[in-house]
């Protein structure tokens, strides 16, 4: 039933990353496929009008408007830390799952200016082997709640000329162990921030530069962020980056059947015990979650402007340590920060999969 309600109120969202604003067609003709560019706009038809660095990149992935996937991971360990009275604790789980719902609002689609608006729900439910016998409370708002991400953002691509552009994306989430109705406080909301300045000398190539105020590594950091996009001359190769977020080689079967190989960096900073398990001073608790997924990703036109896509690889734990936040008032640690965790906790890493169905843009 909780998935079932899930499904009914979240089927319609899930907001794109920051590099998904760079919608794309490919207006190679391939016999008995559609060719998406009949659906292109008619862009500089006026040849005295200024030009602008276009958003498409040849032969790129389309983007994602709407998304409907589920995401699979199998059997690991969780070492719980010991903090207060409880004593550090390992616990199997069989698996870790959920859904990955969203959409892409577009507000804005002129030639010197796109402004997108996404809502992501993401939800992970932890399936333990002995869920009766948990007495540790991580273990146990694991095991009861799960965690679950909200996420509103809204991004713009801004060409400033035939060859530049600024890009920029700011985002706020609500990430933790409530349920759905019960909605946390909104000083305990995690915000992202990021600014771009690239440039798009051809068609095939586009990169950019820039800063990043970001929770991907779990906590509060400010990273530099490189994109690059590229597409080989025969269409069949290409690189699809947004580091340190993501990395992609990719290789064309045809316009319409993709291969990438490459990496996936997630995180974010969950509040967990919002249903009281843990009583004060421990009930400003957050998980600093952070993993890297390394995997193949294959993605495919099923009909029209409906793809799949598949993702099978490997979860490797790069954080899932808790701070304490006191009356949820955040502090940056970085990467050398020595503020003590409240509690240190370590995962084995297991196989998982990832499939989604997706509405694309033309």
């Amino acid at each position: 039933m909780k998935y079932l309600k899930v499904s009914c109120l979240f089927a319609f969202v899930l907001s794109l990353p920051l590099s998904t604003i760079i919608a794309q067609t490919d207006s190679t003709q391939v016999e008995e496929e559609e060719d998406y560019s009949l659906y292109d706009n008619l862009e500089f038809a006026d040849e005295s009008a200024k030009r602008f660095a276009s958003v498409k990149v040849n032969g790129k992935s389309p983007d994602k408007l709407i998304s409907v996937g589920y995401d699979f991971q199998g059997g690991y360990d969780i070492d719980a830390g010991a903090f207060g009275m409880f004593e550090r604790s390992n616990q199997q789980l069989n698996a870790t799952h959920g859904f990955r719902l969203g959409a892409n609002i577009p507000i804005i689609s002129k030639n010197n200016i796109i402004i997108q608006a996404g809502l992501d729900f993401w939800n992970s439910q932890y399936d333990y082997q002995s869920p009766d016998n948990l007495t540790h409370p991580l273990h146990k708002t694991l095991s009861e709640n799960g965690l679950n991400t909200i996420d509103l953002s809204v991004t713009a691509y801004k060409p400033l000329n035939e060859t530049t552009f600024l890009l920029g994306r700011v985002a706020s989430g609500m990430n933790g162990d409530y349920a759905l109705g019960d909605f946390q406080p909104l000083n305990y909301n995690r915000y992202s921030v990021a600014l771009l300045w690239g440039k798009k000398p051809t068609d095939s190539k586009q990169w950019a530069v820039g800063v990043s105020q970001t929770y991907r590594a779990g906590e509060l950091n400010y990273l530099p962020i490189f994109m690059y996009n590229w597409t080989s001359s025969n269409r069949k190769w290409g690189i699809e980056s947004l580091l340190p977020a993501r990395g992609d080689v990719r290789y064309n079967f045809s316009p319409r059947s993709m291969l990438f190989v490459g990496f996936d960096l997630e995180g974010t900073s969950f509040r967990i015990g919002n249903d009281s398990e843990l009583s004060e001073p421990y009930n400003d608790l957050e998980i600093r979650k952070s993993e890297l997924r390394f995997r193949f990703k294959y993605e495919r036109q099923l009909i029209g402007f409906i793809w799949m896509s598949a993702k099978l690889g490997y979860r490797t734990n790069y954080s899932f340590n808790v701070d304490r936040l006191e009356g949820g008032q955040e502090f940056f640690r970085g990467f050398f920060g020595d503020q003590p965790y409240v509690m240190e906790n370590s995962l084995t890493n297991p196989l998982f999969f990832n499939f989604s169905i997706n509405l694309v843009s033309p």
